[in-house]
């Protein structure tokens, strides 16, 4: 299903939409005081003859005898993050037969955007969702991991070892098992491969997102010791695997799982990454990227670091927008 460990020692390793941010701005006037509801009050300005309707106060201000005025807030409209990813996806061109999907979450704000919506194989990030599975099932019986089953995941996640992958796949009950429990986690675009076809399983970048926020987030049908296993296992990850989403992580800020596949009817490469990194801007993202289409594994790594670091580039250009228009009103 992969190159072997020699060979990949010579590379580098919709969940709820979004919640708007609603802006504020004030018209030009000095603010004295407020309310706990979040009423502004603003010091009239005495002028010579008539105020303009970009400098006076709303219609809905109400004068008092004291020369202030209430002023209602104006809102801004919501943030387009799918457009702005999509707009920063412009610095990242796709060559030959390569196409790329993307989905983005900023762990901060919650706010959430997505590039693409086809549906690629998983290669071996869907060991991370075996894991999932097969950690749901065992809180479901009310029992831990076995011995064996965390020897499994462990060469699973942090060497990529498809023969553990095959086993814990069959522990869990094959598709079956892994679509029921994709069900109980909310995807809704995942199918779990034919037979022992696991890095076959079709999914879509928004789904992967999802399963992330069952791994990382605090809404997750996970236990808080599952997901921390999961997560300790992602962090651990081999040298020659750190590649994909961290790298648009500040450092070793991150936790990942890459995946890599050579299609056999075509000779093009499945390259993906999914995971959590901390970002140079300080926030944390949940990252997914899909690739489909490289002639290379190489080509793949670099088309998904630039697709990973472009969704990040999309949510900081929009935090220091956000900024600039928040200094302009103040």
């Amino acid at each position: 299903m992969e190159s072997s460990r020699a060979a990949r020692r010579n590379h580098r390793a919709r969940p709820s939409r979004r919640r708007p941010l609603l802006y504020t701005a004030l018209a030009t006037v000095a603010v004295v005081g407020g309310t706990a509801a979040g009423t502004v009050y603003v010091k009239a300005q005495a002028h010579s003859g008539p105020v303009s309707s970009a400098a006076a106060p709303s219609a809905s201000a109400s004068a008092s005898g004291s020369g202030e005025a209430t002023v209602e807030p104006v809102t801004q409209p919501a943030v387009d993050y799918d457009a702005l990813l999509a707009e920063a996806m412009k610095s990242v061109t796709p060559a030959g037969h390569q196409k790329v999907s993307v989905a983005v979450l900023d762990v901060d704000s919650g706010e959430s955007a997505t590039y693409g919506s086809a549906a690629y194989d998983t290669a071996s990030i869907v060991k991370v969702d075996i894991l999932a599975a097969l950690l749901l099932q065992a809180q479901d019986a009310g029992r831990q991991l076995t011995a064996t089953e965390k020897s499994y995941a462990t060469t699973m996640i942090e060497n990529s070892d498809n023969n553990s992958a095959t086993a814990l796949w069959n522990i869990i009950g094959t598709a079956d098992g892994l679509d029921a429990a994709n069900k109980t986690f909310g995807l809704t675009g995942t199918k779990g491969g034919d037979g022992p076809l696991w890095g076959l399983t079709q999914t879509t970048a928004a789904d992967q997102l999802t399963l992330l926020q069952q791994v990382f987030g605090d809404d997750s049908k996970l236990s808080p010791a599952s997901k921390s296993y999961l997560q300790g296992l992602m962090g651990k990850i081999e040298a020659d695997q750190q590649w994909g989403v961290s790298a648009a992580a500040d450092g070793s800020k991150w936790r990942l799982k890459n995946g890599w596949l050579a299609r056999s009817t075509t000779g093009l490469w499945d390259v993906n990454s999914i995971g959590r990194v901390t970002a140079p801007d300080g926030h944390e993202y949940l990252i997914a990227v899909l690739s489909k289409g490289s002639t290379t594994q190489n080509k793949g790594i670099t088309l998904i670091e630039a697709a990973a670091k472009a969704g990040v580039a999309a949510f900081a250009a929009s935090d220091s927008s956000t900024s600039a228009s928040a200094s302009a009103t103040d």
